[in-house]
């Protein structure tokens, strides 16, 4: 019989255990940090098909969408704050909000936002952009890719390196003159030419719609590795983008 009690006590106890370990864990997700792995390669070359990183859910108040499912306890965000031009950062797909993006803030509330020749316009001036090193992809692609890259810097001094095929690449090089909604924001890839973003389908994105803002890289690993040979796994990680910061 008092086997049969430790039995029971101890059981009660691991699902205490465990149904307050999984109950941290929702609260460190839903109002910390969530992690999140980059599946596509729109914003080369800050961040790489295959890293993992983490968003910061505080930096922009919170929303229903901060939380699991996004379950509609309420409207809006509360302790909200704006992003800042040229922020990295994870939110809701307007059209399904299933599905998340992460793209760079480019245009905020009244702004005008334009492309023209490969170029862009912020309220009618040209940002500014210095041509560096040539960019190449040859990871997660059958045929490596070769890029103009180059140094942006944003009307409020942030400076980011984005990547273009050209300045001629239909649709994305040359679009309307967007004014952004109050309460929205204008995104964009820093991979300029592969990006669909705020210029294509993507649209204004609503303050509501924004998770968290990207921080710092905890893993990341290369195509290089296979699952069926572990010996491979070691010379997949990237080992010098641990830990490193988002700009």
């Amino acid at each position: 019989m008092a086997e049969e009690e430790n039995s029971g006590s101890t059981l009660k106890e691991n699902i205490i255990t465990i149904v307050l370990a999984v109950f941290i864990a929702l609260i460190i997700r839903s109002f910390w940090l969530e992690p999140f792995r980059i599946p596509s390669g729109s914003m080369y070359p800050t961040l790489q098909v295959g890293d993992y990183l983490f968003v910061s859910k505080y930096s922009y108040g919170y929303s229903r969408y901060s939380f699991p499912a996004g379950l509609p306890l309420f409207d809006g965000r509360f302790f909200y704050s704006e992003p800042k031009r040229g922020d990295i950062v994870v939110f809701k797909f307007p059209k399904n909000t299933n599905t998340d993006f992460i793209k760079r803030v480019i245009g905020l509330p009244g702004d005008r936002v334009q492309v023209k020749e490969g170029r862009l316009y912020i309220n009618g001036e040209m940002v500014e952009r210095d041509e560096k090193e040539r960019y190449i992809i040859d990871e997660y692609v059958s045929v490596p890719e070769f890029y103009h890259q180059y140094e942006e810097t944003l009307p409020n001094g942030k400076i980011h390196r984005i990547i273009e095929m050209s300045d001629e690449e239909r649709v994305v090089d040359d679009t309307e003159e967007f004014v952004v909604p109050e309460d929205s924001f204008f995104m964009m890839g820093d991979n300029r030419d592969r990006s669909d973003d705020s210029r294509l389908t993507v649209g204004f994105v609503p303050k509501e719609n924004l998770v968290g803002k990207a921080r710092f890289i905890f893993f990341s690993h290369s195509d290089k590795g296979s699952l069926i040979k572990p010996w491979t796994w070691f010379n997949a990680i990237r080992w010098k983008r641990f830990f490193q910061g988002i700009e």
